[in-house]
């Protein structure tokens, strides 16, 4: 028995050929590639603290002053480097590492139960329970001495804060020996 060449099979099966292969397209346009790897603006930058939506039942998070705001963590620039997508992070987020702070946010549980000792703090509320807020720049994982009830609700965590260079998981930011704070 002879094999048909496909393209013999496929008019007579209602399929047409194309020469012309289908294009896909991004709303973030093409990156350049003209642009010598490791300079900014070869792809796109993080997205911002990601966008609170007007129909979520959840307000957005209050200005604290005894907080980091998210604006700070969010200004996040990347690069290319070696075929990877790496960030850049500005002088007030490096001065951040190590340091003991605080972070208002949203919890995204990384379990199940009411009290979560391993979870991401975002800066904006889930709207979906398949899709992440945000970029990484507007997440943290977050690892707790004790255990912290789960919140819909905006929580306050304070611990050892980790600006992370080469996250195996594409995080930027990472708390350590961190405490829910009233």
């Amino acid at each position: 028995m002879k094999l048909l060449a496909l393209s013999s099979v496929l008019p007579a099966l209602g399929f047409a050929l194309s020469a012309a292969a289908q294009v896909l397209s991004s709303p973030m346009g093409t990156p350049s590639l003209s642009s010598p790897v490791g300079t900014p603006s070869a792809l796109p930058h993080g997205q911002g603290a990601g966008v609170h939506s007007p129909l979520s039942p959840f307000a957005p998070l209050k200005p604290r002053s005894d907080v980091v705001a998210w604006s700070v963590l969010t200004d996040v620039k990347t690069v290319v480097q070696n075929k990877r997508i790496v960030p850049v992070y500005t002088p007030a987020v490096l001065a951040l590492n190590q340091q003991k702070v605080r972070l208002q946010g949203f919890m995204m549980p990384l379990g199940p139960g009411e009290q979560q000792r391993h979870f991401l703090l975002a800066s904006v509320p889930l709207t979906c329970s398949f899709c992440t807020p945000g970029g990484p720049e507007s997440m943290v994982e977050v690892r707790t001495v004790q255990p912290v009830k789960y919140s819909l609700n905006a929580v306050v965590v304070e611990g050892k804060f980790h600006v992370l260079q080469n996250d195996p998981y594409g995080l930027y930011y990472r708390f350590t020996e961190a405490v829910g704070v009233k």
